[in-house]
């Protein structure tokens, strides 16, 4: 969670199957407006970027991931919820060790306490901006 005041390391994944890339989908209910992010979380304190995008994927949706490459380092600045953040974003290009999980369309799961969605989106519908990406620059990765 973030503390204010404070930067916040995350990593997170991208994962692509043809024309489409799994995102969560989010809610900003002071903007009333929906959002999607690359999937992933925070970085825990002894454990680096790598291990933690493989720990976020297994811990939200079970999933095991493999060909795992660096991509860059993303700063992003927002606003979420009426408050400021501020974040570091170690980003990977992966893929699934299971098919199984490039065959749904979308699906729940638990971060804490919030209820998230996984959903596979079509990337032009991200491009063209009909969809909300967050951080912007996450588009220049697609």
């Amino acid at each position: 969670m973030y503390k204010e005041g404070e930067i916040r390391l995350i990593a997170l994944g991208l994962i692509r199957n043809g024309a489409k890339v799994l995102l969560s989908e989010g809610y900003d209910p002071v903007k009333q407006s929906t959002f999607y992010r690359a999937m992933g979380g925070g970085v825990d304190f002894g454990e680096t970027s790598l291990e933690a995008v493989k720990r976020e994927f297994q811990e939200e949706i079970q999933a095991e991931l493999k060909n795992i490459r660096y991509l860059g380092c993303l700063e992003n600045i927002f606003t979420f919820n009426g408050k400021p953040g501020h974040e570091i974003i170690q980003l990977y290009e992966c893929d699934f060790v299971d098919p199984k999980y490039y065959e749904f369309e979308k699906k729940d799961f638990t971060e804490g306490e919030r209820k998230k969605t996984a959903v596979w989106v079509d990337i032009d519908r991200c491009q063209s901006g009909e969809l909300r990406l967050v951080p912007e620059q996450f588009l220049n990765y697609l």
